[in-house]
């Protein structure tokens, strides 16, 4: 046999057993059950079908070998049940609001929104880059949790009325379903916060149970039919404008997956951290138009008064979440920081430059 054909044939045999010796591991690796429970009504627009395409995506982004049963709110446990599923390891992973658990410990709030907070870029950037996550990981390991980022709505709106509010004291007595520390900036006007789950909000507003709602924004709140009950529709909400979504995923299996199975999730995650933000961007407009032409909405903004006095209830709000604990401070701390730094650079880029761009174009 000449030299040269003996090397080919070694080559040869050497590919193939380098190939036999890749794709070993791959047929090794086991089917991972994934259990997902969620805080949002199946296929409700925006939460409830991003939640469903953060499951799907975990399934097509590991081709098949997570197998991901999927639960809305009700169909395993009940929407505020999630989180104690999961800490459990009764389920693997939940997709929600992280400021539900606020009655745990209140600086999960901050972790989705909290008044006169972030927007999506500031608080994207606080968790990446800002100590964000480190904090949110040392809370959520008090419970047996590693959690991330999966979804925003973007600034919401204030809220549905049945009344114009023209001052603080219009809040007075008002029974508002409205979550997280906002809620307890509505407690200090005189309100009286209700925290429900989405589904319980059109029948309880219907009925007259509650007074006033805030959800999320046009596009999910057409879809609730908010406008059958009340007309008014305010804007901004002081309480969310930025609220971010989280995948709670319970320790034990987070820490118990490869290095490249936590990749896939944390890929999935971030990208449906995108996805649901853009949609919300993408819909919102248009379904605001809707409401107010073919539904006889009444667009309101709250007055300076009003906000001045949100302000000044959010203080009082945030030095007693400050009070709870040492690691409720540094996470205050930290989200302040991040709030005069990152929203310091906002002022002059994002916030400027549309403000200049709408005035040249008369938008």
């Amino acid at each position: 046999m000449k030299r040269r054909d003996l090397l080919k044939g070694g080559a040869a045999a050497a590919v193939a057993a380098g190939a036999s010796t890749l794709a070993a591991p791959a047929i090794a690796q086991q089917r991972i059950e994934i259990t997902v429970v969620s805080t949002w009504p199946r296929d409700f627009p925006g939460l409830g079908t991003g939640a469903q395409r953060f499951a799907q995506r975990l399934i097509d982004m590991s081709d098949g070998r997570f197998a991901v049963t999927y639960f809305a709110a009700g169909e395993r446990v009940g929407a505020f049940d999630s989180f104690d599923e999961v800490a459990s390891g009764n389920a693997q992973i939940y997709h929600a609001a992280d400021y539900y658990w606020k009655g745990k410990h209140p600086a999960w709030a901050y972790f989705t929104s909290v008044p006169f907070g972030l927007t999506y870029t500031e608080i994207n950037a606080w968790i990446r880059f800002g100590g964000g996550q480190a904090l949110w990981d040392e809370l959520a390991a008090d419970s047996g949790l590693k959690n991330l980022m999966c979804g925003n709505t973007g600034v919401q709106m204030g809220g549905w009325f049945r009344k114009e509010m023209n001052s603080a004291d219009d809040f007075k007595g008002l029974k508002m379903r409205i979550p997280g520390l906002g809620g307890d900036v509505l407690s200090k006007l005189g309100a009286s916060p209700v925290s429900l789950p989405g589904g319980q909000i059109y029948e309880n507003l219907i009925s007259g149970a509650i007074d006033a709602t805030e959800w999320v924004g046009p596009w999910n709140d057409a879809a609730m039919k908010f406008y059958e009950a009340a007309k008014y529709y305010y804007y901004p909400g002081m309480h969310e404008p930025g609220a971010m979504l989280a995948a709670g995923i319970n320790k034990d299996f987070w820490e118990g997956l490869s290095t490249a199975d936590k990749a896939i999730i944390e890929a999935a995650t971030s990208m449906e951290n995108d996805v649901m933000m853009a949609e919300y961007n993408a819909k919102n407009g248009a379904s605001l138009v809707k409401l107010i032409n073919e539904q006889g909405v009444q667009l309101r903004k709250f007055g300076d008064d009003i906000y001045d006095s949100f302000g000044q209830a959010a203080e009082q709000v945030f030095a007693e979440t400050v009070a709870h604990s040492d690691l409720a401070r540094r996470v205050h701390e930290s989200f302040v920081q991040a709030r005069t730094e990152v929203g310091g650079w906002t002022k002059i880029s994002d916030q400027e430059y549309l403000r200049q761009r709408n005035r040249v174009l008369g938008v």
